[in-house]
């Protein structure tokens, strides 16, 4: 791969397919950079008509070009339909475009939507477990024995039965 300098991010380009590689750190400053996101869209490369991106007919996995172990593939964000290779311990690829498209769902507000979805989707998952100690704390089973513990018969409601014969 070939070294490249896009803004003052460092890069590594693969001559053949086009595709980019950053690491870890650099991912987040792009992310994070409005300066950076600049250069990557100012970067000579022909922008594909809107709704041009072809889905991958054949998925593969790619290994890393550091460690060489199989990445994994994941949707950025969650929901940016741009699906990138990761190698959480050095970095990410970029297949030709994705780099593009990834900074251009940054700057359309994309990004901060999608960490606004998650807190949201981790209140609300805080709020359930608040209710659910709460209503424990207070008594409330939820139900009534037969329910917690099956239908006579079976299981605890048989051995419980068995028990309560046994003390009369």
């Amino acid at each position: 791969m070939n070294a490249v300098v896009v803004g003052s991010a460092n890069l590594r380009e693969c001559p053949t397919c086009e595709g980019i590689w950053a690491d870890a750190d650099t991912l987040q400053q792009i992310c994070a950079d409005r300066e950076k996101q600049a250069a990557v869209l100012g970067m000579a490369v022909p922008v594909p008509p809107a709704g041009s991106v072809e889905l991958e007919v054949k998925i593969r996995y790619v290994p890393c070009p550091v460690c060489n172990k199989l990445m994994n593939r994941v949707n950025f964000a969650n929901c940016s339909h741009v699906v990138v290779d990761v190698c959480i311990r050095h970095g990410t690829w970029f297949d030709k475009d994705e780099l593009r498209r990834i900074v251009e769902f940054i700057r359309a507000g994309g990004l901060e939507a999608a960490r606004q979805r998650e807190i949201a989707e981790l209140e609300q998952k805080r709020s359930e477990l608040t209710s659910a100690e709460s209503a424990g704390a207070l008594g409330f089973s939820g139900g009534s024995e037969d329910a917690r513990y099956g239908s006579a018969g079976l299981g605890i409601s048989a051995a419980a039965e068995f028990l309560k014969s046994l003390f009369k």
